[in-house]
């Protein structure tokens, strides 16, 4: 079995699209059929339901239009690596709302058909939906202004790589003794791709059904080339095949599980900014924030490699995650090169210095090293 590709966002938009066109076709359908309650000449309401059918498809293209505008505003002003608005569940419910509310409002004319009299359900409840379809669409708009807006961005970053840290560096922690020997190896033999997610319940049931451990050579958010080692089998035999299967792989980074990639998002708008096209070095210091909080969490945080057990406290799966000097070296070597600025490099230092107050003294060494580094900069700028 070969590793789960992940299902495509245009794919899963489109599932919801169609769950709810199928929804406004049933309720147009069967709403014009009840026959209590007050009643309404089917003339005008008809009339009614199709301009409001048609005219919602200004509705759909203002969506579309929102989504082209952010996705190319924070592309080009951002980076390109970031799609939180496109990824935006929100967005494509949005759009699926006003799709459903274009059926109903269709369905609901061709089942009035010639009958004289149809049910006040009908426009009452079209009413309620083109009222709920506003407040959608403004909300929609108000999350597209925050998602061109710098600071709004930041914390949005930042957010979902304290959830991503918070998840992987705090659970499943514990010392173990060593592993038994390795028995075999497994090896990504197909094209480049991005290991978005680790199925671990799979990989537990699978490890303990073999009496195995697992150790996982690649975290989340690396990228498998052909020939790359995935991961170690220790103690005993089990199929190539049920390791991959339980890894989700993608043309790009997710954050579902992956430690870095706020790191490398923060530090890429910071890099974009501080580039002679654009020359804005108080955009730069105002990620250095966001970076210096993320850092200081992982600096003050038991790092090493996340340990699953089964129900037997047995070691299943193992995980080797990044340390701190890859944290260090994604958040800081790239900006520090770059860096030209007196308010870039004094906020970088006065960054470094704030992340260090936090550190625990394995991690301070390496700090030292870096705020080092920045002194003497500063003293020749």
């Amino acid at each position: 079995m070969p590793a789960r590709t992940a299902r495509p966002r245009r794919l899963r938009a489109g599932l919801a699209q169609l769950v709810f066109m199928l929804v406004g076709l049933c309720a147009g359908l069967a709403v014009p059929m009840i026959s209590w309650g007050p009643r309404l000449p089917s003339a005008p309401v008809t009339h009614a339901l199709v301009t409001i059918g048609i005219g919602l498809l200004g509705a759909v293209t203002l969506i579309f239009s929102l989504l082209f505008l952010v996705v190319q505003w924070v592309m080009s002003t951002f980076t390109p690596r970031l799609m939180l608005f496109r990824d935006d569940p929100f967005v494509w419910r949005t759009f699926g709302f006003a799709l459903g509310l274009v059926v109903f409002c269709m369905a609901a004319a061709f089942a009035v058909g010639r009958s004289p009299e149809v049910s006040a359900a009908v426009p009452v409840l079209a009413m309620l939906e083109l009222l709920v379809l506003v407040a959608l669409l403004r909300a929609l708009q108000l999350r597209a202004f925050a998602a061109i807006q710098l600071a709004p961005a930041l914390g949005t970053i930042a957010d979902h790589g304290r959830t991503v840290l918070t998840t992987l560096y705090t659970e499943h922690r514990h010392d173990s003794p060593p592993l038994p020997p390795v028995r075999s190896t497994v090896v990504w033999r197909q094209p480049p791709v991005v290991l978005q997610r680790v199925e671990t319940a799979e990989l537990i049931v699978a490890a303990t059904a073999a009496n195995v451990t697992i150790v996982l050579r690649q975290n989340p958010g690396a990228t498998l080339h052909h020939g790359s080692h995935v991961a170690d089998v220790h103690g005993g035999e089990l199929a190539e095949a049920r390791v991959l299967g339980s890894l989700v792989v993608g043309a790009e980074r997710t954050f579902e599980q992956d430690p870095l990639l706020a790191f490398r998002l923060l530090a890429d708008i910071a890099l974009r900014a501080l580039s002679p096209a654009v020359n804005d070095p108080a955009t730069a210091v105002q990620a250095f924030d966001e970076l210096a909080d993320l850092l200081g969490w992982v600096a003050e945080a038991p790092l090493g490699p996340l340990r699953v057990t089964d129900d037997a406290g047995v070691d299943r799966l193992v995980v080797h995650l990044p340390g701190w000097e890859e944290f260090l070296r994604t958040s800081v070597d790239d900006i520090a090169f770059v860096a030209r600025s007196p308010m870039v490099v004094i906020g970088l230092r006065d960054s470094l210095r704030r992340v260090r107050d936090r550190a625990t003294p394995e991690h301070v060494e390496l700090l030292d090293r870096w705020l080092a580094r920045l002194d003497h900069q500063v003293t020749r700028l």
